[in-house]
């Protein structure tokens, strides 16, 4: 039986060195020895790894160790600690870069231990271990990277959020400004905005109102002069490129060409560059759906061009110059559609009518949050000399088809009321065509004439599912409920015909649902808030009834309103004017008829409130409304004021340009308006949030117009 000892002897002390030697040059760690009492601790030995690592053996690595301070970025600091755990033979560890045999660097971390005599203990080595981080120092940089790439995202994503934001609102004058504001502070050394509107303007806001060019709108005649490069500028806003451009501000470009006048602009803005160097900005169209509506002007930080420009500023600048260009081309196109429903909305009402013996006053105003057409309607008729016909109507609906069934009863109704002046009779007339035309909408209106017999006047009415007007008699409100029946085209029975005689003073107001249904209340409560409102009126006119009603009504209706105000005038008006409103308002269309509205709604104002110079103030008037229909555009706004001490007229258009007094327009007639308005008030100006408004104060004893 053999005995096998389970524990191996221990090697002889030679051996076990040699097998310690034999592991340290296998080893798979890159290690030198260093001798500590040499200067600069020179290497005397090094492994097979530090040689495959490094390229170096011995000899080459001690020629390398100084190197090796001029590779690695050591602060001060680093220095003198390493030092001082040198002289105290310390443990070190330590980030250095070392140069290859081959070039390349090698990032490492360095591991001194100090290697002490058996005897004394005194330093006699150092044992260098060098660990590589090319692995490390890759995935660090890799997740830097992506750190880097997601703050960049979420920057990019935060400039687009806020510029969204500063786009809803579209009437904010200064929302261009502050976007290249934005711009400028996080992506870019400076930006603008230029649009396309007669060739390139700097635009501070978006200014939807402001009517469109076409394309090819240049700057001038564009002259060659020598060599001259493309007028880039010009090909882009024409759409021939479709790309941002790099423009040279030191390029040669034609004369009155786009290019030049934006390199012009460009380098004004800049101020004087801070070396010789040329430079250059880069211009990104803004995209409408048919036509480039202007450009955004940036000049990035360091001049650099569209190649190194970062791609997420490339992103952000590209998406801004699109969501600019498409709010422009939405807010202008919105803004078009409802001028243009509105023009048609209102060629469809009559004018003001004059009506001899009765003071009346109309109003129409769309819903200002629909750009569609509506079927709100109303007309006055002078069906004879002594038979007023006085109609007001809504059909179901606001779009295209509302508009034309409203178009088409306004036709049948004027047609029957001039042979048939009984309104029964007339409605149940209506029911037939209509039902045989086959109009496609409900609706209702109240039909009314107003007969006049010895001077005085005896108002019938019928009702077609409509709601009733009022009849205001001394502060005491009726509804004139009697005489329905169904929407018209739903008759098949007769119509009947209500009768009330008209007395001195007596107020009779139409109105459509818009003026008294809001959201938070039914027909029911609005019709009893519009009788106290008209019971309390004082107003000894119909115009001051009316927009004392407006005042109080229709601050913000949530649909069209139509109204119209009949008084039959009173002997006790010329003693109560002073108890008449003191403001009035009207909303014009812009068209050369509103001219003659303005000056008749300032003539009878005057008459109402007992102000003298209505003359003056009637040409002054008609001054300022020409001026707004003439170089306006959108609509106008006429309001007149009692002061005390003068009537004051406001204007306003959509035209933020200021008003030009002139000397007249050689060889032409015209151009002499505001000297005329200044001979005979004061007068200013100031924007306005959608435009402009001009004021002018009526003098107390002005030359009288005839007098000029």
């Amino acid at each position: 039986m053999v005995v096998v000892n389970s524990h191996a002897s221990p090697l002889p002390d030679q051996a076990l060195a040699e097998v310690r030697d034999r592991a340290l040059k296998s080893t798979s760690v890159p290690m030198a020895l260093l001798d500590a009492a040499g200067t600069n601790l020179p290497v005397i030995w090094v492994n097979d790894a530090f040689e495959r690592v490094t390229g170096y053996g011995v000899e080459e690595a001690r020629s390398r160790q100084t190197a090796v301070l001029d590779d690695t970025p050591f602060h001060q600091d680093d220095i003198a600690r390493l030092a001082d755990e040198l002289r105290a033979g310390r443990e070190i560890a330590h980030t250095i870069v070392l140069r290859r045999a081959d070039g390349t660097r090698l990032a490492c971390r360095a591991h001194l231990s100090p290697v002490r005599d058996a005897g004394d203990g005194a330093l006699t080595h150092w044992v260098a271990a060098l660990q590589d981080l090319t692995e490390q120092l890759s995935h660090d940089a890799e997740q830097a990277a992506m750190v880097e790439t997601e703050r960049r995202e979420r920057r990019s994503l935060g400039l687009i959020a806020q510029v969204s934001d500063l786009l809803m609102d579209v009437d904010d004058p200064h929302a261009l400004r502050e976007i290249a504001t934005i711009l400028r502070r996080a992506v870019v050394g400076w930006a603008a905005f230029y649009l396309n509107d007669g060739g390139l303007r700097v635009a501070d806001g978006i200014d939807a109102g402001r009517p469109p060019t076409g394309k090819g709108s240049r700057h001038g005649d564009v002259q060659a002069v020598g060599e001259v490069g493309p007028d880039v500028v010009q090909q882009l806003l024409d759409a021939e490129i479709d790309r941002p451009v790099e423009l040279a501000l030191g390029g040669s470009y034609g004369d009155g060409s786009a290019s030049a006048w934006l390199a012009q602009q460009a380098d004004a803005q800049l101020g004087p560059a801070d070396d010789a160097t040329e430079r250059s900005v880069l211009v990104f169209p803004l995209p409408g759906r048919r036509r480039v509506l202007g450009v955004l002007v940036v000049h990035p930080h360091g001049g650099h061009g569209l190649r190194d420009l970062e791609p997420s500023v490339r992103t952000v600048l590209d998406l801004t110059a699109r969501r600019v260009g498409l709010v422009i081309d939405n807010a202008r196109l919105y803004d078009r559609e409802h001028r243009l429903a509105e023009t048609l909305q209102r060629a469809m009402l009559p004018e003001q009518a004059e009506v001899d013996g009765l003071d009346v006053w109309t109003y129409y105003a769309p819903n200002s949050e629909n750009a569609q057409v509506g079927g709100d309607w109303y007309d006055v008729l002078q069906v004879s000399q002594d038979v007023i016909g006085v109609v007001i109507g809504d059909v179901v609906g606001h779009d295209v088809e509302a508009a034309a069934s409203m178009g088409q009863l306004r036709s049948v109704v004027r047609s029957y009321i001039f042979d048939i002046t009984t309104p029964g009779p007339v409605l149940e007339r209506v029911d037939q065509l209509v039902a045989g035309m086959r109009v496609p909408r409900p609706a209702g209106l109240v039909l009314s004439t107003l007969t006049r017999s010895e001077q005085v006047w005896r108002l019938e009415y019928s009702r077609a599912g409509h709601l009733p007007a009022l009849l205001v008699r001394a502060g005491v409100v009726t509804q004139l409920d009697a005489a329905g029946g169904p929407l018209i085209g739903f008759g098949g029975v007769p119509r009947t015909t209500g009768t009330v005689e008209l007395e001195p003073g007596d107020v009779v107001v139409y109105y459509t649902d818009g003026l008294i249904e809001r959201r938070d209340r039914g027909l029911r409560d609005g019709l009893a808030a519009l009788s106290a409102v008209a019971a309390a009126v004082t107003a000894r006119d119909a115009a001051g009834v009316g927009e004392e009603l407006l005042s109080r009504l229709a601050d913000h209706p949530e649909d069209d309103v139509a109204v119209v105000v009949v008084r039959v005038p009173s002997p006790l008006d010329t003693a109560e004017r002073t108890r008449s409103p003191r403001r009035r308002r009207w909303s014009l269309p812009s068209e050369a008829a509103s001219i003659g509205r303005a000056r008749h709604a300032v003539v009878r104002t005057c008459q109402a409130w007992g102000i003298e110079d209505a003359a003056n103030a009637e040409l002054v008037v008609s001054e300022l409304v020409a001026n707004a229909v003439l170089h306006g555009f959108g609509h106008v706004s006429l309001q007149l004021y009692d002061t005390g001490d003068g009537l004051r007229i406001e204007v306003e258009d959509a035209n933020p340009a200021p008003p030009v007094t002139t000397d007249g327009h050689p060889g032409r007639v015209g151009g002499f308006g505001m000297q005329i308005v200044e001979r005979l008030a004061d007068w200013g100006w100031r924007q306005s949030r959608g435009g402009k408004l001009v004021w002018a104060k009526v003098r107390p004893g002005s030359l009288p117009a005839g007098g000029r």
